[in-house]
């Protein structure tokens, strides 16, 4: 298990699988991140969106404004993580 993997992340992770609303999410979003921290997240996700869609990093960063390392970290996990974004896309594409 990894050092980050803790008692207090472990509650984290059940809040989040215990919210079923995406009002409720967004709320919950809201209180404990930064306006900044909500944007980067969003905009990872539509970088590996679209990079799961066959985009070249060139469109993807003109249409998302992420940084060239920022779209090379998303393809890295995205390829070779723990299947974060894998998850996370197969809801999205639900």
């Amino acid at each position: 298990m990894s050092e980050l993997r803790t008692a207090e992340v472990d509650d984290l992770l059940n809040v989040l699988v215990g919210i079923d609303d995406a009002d409720t999410a967004f709320a919950f979003f809201e209180d404990v991140m930064t306006i900044r921290e909500i944007r980067e997240i969003s905009q990872r996700l539509q970088v590996a969106r679209m990079l799961d869609e066959g985009k070249p990093y060139t469109a993807i960063e003109k249409q998302t404004g992420a940084s060239a390392t920022t779209i090379a970290r998303v393809s890295k996990a995205l390829n070779y993580g723990s299947g974060g974004y894998r998850a996370a896309l197969d809801i999205l594409n639900a």
